[in-house]
């Protein structure tokens, strides 16, 4: 048997973007899974709004990602045949969100992302950092209480990261969610509040916005 994390403790806030940070093999990506829960963790509670989800069933588990969990991965999983208006309006029909309240808040979040110009465009007419900027706004649309990015600028190049990395403080600050953004490139640390570092399945340190110019740590 691997375990691959050992005794993590890690609660995300609403309005703070944490960065989790460790190299291949650490238990990033297991982490993640399981805080969005498309993991059951072995050991432990994951908590997600003070609601356990101990012993939840598998449709349980499906209602709560619908309501408080937006994914962004680093590809980028856009329906090829559906416009970038559809593909985020997909995240609301499956909450059974339809109609013009529907659009209206598709136009919004688009327009928060800077593409109310590509609303009717497909997926392969978009640059790698516009189809992100579509991943993003689907995972926000629903108004989840937590986004939770998996390397999300690894398949773009320092530009794009920059602006995609920009929109996702701009949710946890002005949306007041909890983002995490999984990495392994430090040069995401510019955009974090908080950092915290695995290797190993452990969370060996963990550091705040405010302390890293003077070193501190916890």
């Amino acid at each position: 048997r691997v375990r691959a994390l050992n005794d993590v403790n890690l609660t995300l806030h609403g309005g703070e973007l944490t960065v989790l940070m460790g190299p291949s093999g650490s238990g990033k990506t297991t982490l993640l899974s399981i805080l969005g829960c498309m993991l059951a963790p072995t050991g432990g509670t994951v908590r997600i709004c003070g609601t356990s989800i101990r012993g939840a069933r598998p449709e349980e588990l499906a209602n709560i990602r619908r309501q408080h969990i937006g994914f962004v991965f680093q590809a980028y999983h856009l329906f090829s045949t559906l416009t970038v208006a559809e593909n985020v309006r997909l995240a609301l029909d499956v909450r059974g969100e339809r109609g013009p309240k529907a659009m209206a808040k598709t136009e919004e979040v688009l327009a928060g992302v800077g593409l109310t110009s590509k609303m009717a465009s497909f997926p392969r007419q978009l640059s790698g950092g516009e189809q992100q900027r579509v991943a993003i706004a689907r995972a926000i649309v629903a108004e989840p209480s937590a986004i939770l990015a998996d390397e999300p600028t690894a398949a773009l190049d320092a530009v794009n990261g920059h602006a995609t990395m920009a929109i996702l403080s701009t949710i946890a600050k002005e949306r007041g969610r909890a983002v995490l953004v999984v990495t392994h490139d430090p040069r995401l640390f510019e955009f974090a509040d908080r950092i915290v570092h695995i290797e190993d399945g452990l969370l060996t340190r963990e550091e705040l916005a405010d302390s890293r110019t003077s070193g501190q740590q916890r």
